[in-house]
């Protein structure tokens, strides 16, 4: 699931051996995995205790904030997120800091050892190296992510977390998961563990009730966002509420009205753990300070302003379905309030995307789409068809050889107000974006 790093790396040879094991780039399953983590002597029963995180959309920034909590609060934290939008090194984080090529490389290598030749997909040999690298450094918290689904998913061979999360669930992958909310809701459910309290954000109502009725399976206490606890904005500022009693907090740094419920999540999530006792300061200071990049990141400095119209704007989004897109236009809507100005998007997606619901969230806010080819990508999206998606929904959209030629192509009209720009469609072109502009995830 991850973009190939915008420069060569000493781990690229490495990567490339462990991705050539299977022949899928993805193949959900737990035998392989058990396997190798057996012939590693189970790295993953070392790990400090686990909050495990899934869900379609906000599950990466849900986690942003955990982390930032947390480290507010003086814990030392390991994560693991992906996809990488640059760097691999970006999926492990030790104590807060992105693994180094050489222990990274190191821990990959063990694990290609161990495996001995074995078929094994690629992110079950990074999720392998990442439980040896976690196992090895002491921590007060693992926060790991999900990489698609949940109960197939690589990372579910966690036992006993402190607790699990479920992000809001929308449709996507599904050729993987199913063609249903119902059945999507299902493999991201199968995360919950016996006794282990689930914290959940709204959902679909079909969805809800698949998440009810695993928790009640599973006898897991269920802290549900609009049951268990609230969260909502009052005078620009968040407002949780719980059994516990009221926060008034600062707003997220995150630009957006769903950055308010992806932090509500985590808010929730570290009240529900009785063993974690997190001071009230810790928690406006993470809220504040978390940083996930590609989520309406405003790129105010890099080589890609100096291509733009002077004066624009350019945001980064790394959305890709509908729900995303209506999250992302939600929060162009707030910025169009503020300051008005012409929209233009420059889009790329995945083939195996719907493009047309995706930019139909765009409709009232845009008629101005120029679609690009993500490079490097051997199941992009052709620009043609992007464009045909855009023309459906009346959007004039012109095709352009890439974002850079897109803005330079923009730098030459002649705009009254300065352009708002949204680079957006996927996080394989975010990543691509963020290379380019010398302004990779740090």
């Amino acid at each position: 699931m991850n973009a190939p790093a915008a420069t060569p790396s000493p781990l690229d040879g490495l990567i490339a051996r462990l991705s050539a094991l299977h022949p899928k780039r993805i193949d959900l399953g737990l035998d392989r995995i058990q396997l190798l983590l057996d012939r590693l002597d189970h790295p993953e029963r070392k790990l400090a205790p686990v909050i495990h995180v899934a869900g379609t959309n906000g599950k990466g920034s849900t986690l942003a904030y955990l982390r930032a909590i947390l480290e507010a609060a003086g814990l030392r934290v390991h994560a693991y997120t992906s996809p990488y939008l640059v760097r691999i090194n970006e999926c492990f984080r030790i104590g807060g800091v992105l693994v180094g090529d050489d222990e990274l490389r190191l821990a990959l290598e063990h694990c290609e050892r161990a495996n001995a030749g074995a078929p094994l997909t690629f992110f079950e040999a990074k999720t392998a190296a990442a439980f040896c690298l976690f196992s090895q450094h002491p921590a007060d918290v693992l926060l790991l992510e999900v990489g698609l689904g949940g109960r197939l998913d690589t990372t579910n061979v966690i036992e006993r977390p402190m607790a699990t999360v479920i992000a809001p669930i929308s449709m996507d992958h599904i050729e993987f998961l199913g063609d249903t909310l119902t059945s999507i809701a299902g493999e991201k459910a199968a995360i919950i563990k016996r006794n282990v309290p689930v914290i959940c954000a709204e959902q679909p109502m079909e969805a809800m009730a698949v998440i009810e009725a695993q928790a009640n399976r599973m006898r897991a206490p269920l802290h549900a966002a609009g049951e268990g606890w609230h969260v909502g904005v009052e005078r620009g500022r968040l407002v949780y509420q719980d059994d516990r009693g009221l926060m008034d907090l600062a707003a997220p740094r995150l630009f957006g009205r769903h950055q308010f419920d992806n932090a509500g999540l985590a808010i929730a999530t570290l009240r529900a753990i009785e063993t974690l006792k997190v001071p009230s300061a810790a928690f406006e200071s993470g809220i504040v300070n978390a940083e996930w990049p590609a989520r309406m990141q405003r790129l105010s400095s890099g080589a890609l302003l100096e291509q733009a119209p002077p004066g624009c704007e350019i945001w980064l989004d790394g959305g890709h379905n509908a729900e995303g897109g209506r999250v992302v236009a939600a929060a162009l809507g707030d910025l169009e309030e503020r300051v008005s100005r012409p929209l233009v998007i420059i889009a790329g997606m995945m083939a195996n995307k719907d493009a047309g619901a995706f930019l139909a969230n765009f409709a009232g806010l845009t008629r101005h789409i120029i679609a690009i080819e993500i490079p490097r990508q051997d199941n992009a999206m052709p620009p043609d068809r992007l464009a045909d998606a855009a023309r459906s929904l009346g959007m004039r959209v012109e095709i352009s050889d890439g974002v850079e030629a897109a803005l330079r192509t923009l730098a030459r009209l002649a705009y009254e107000v300065p352009p708002r720009i949204l680079i957006t469609g996927s996080l394989y072109l975010a990543g691509h974006v963020l290379g380019l502009n010398g302004t990779p995830p740090k």
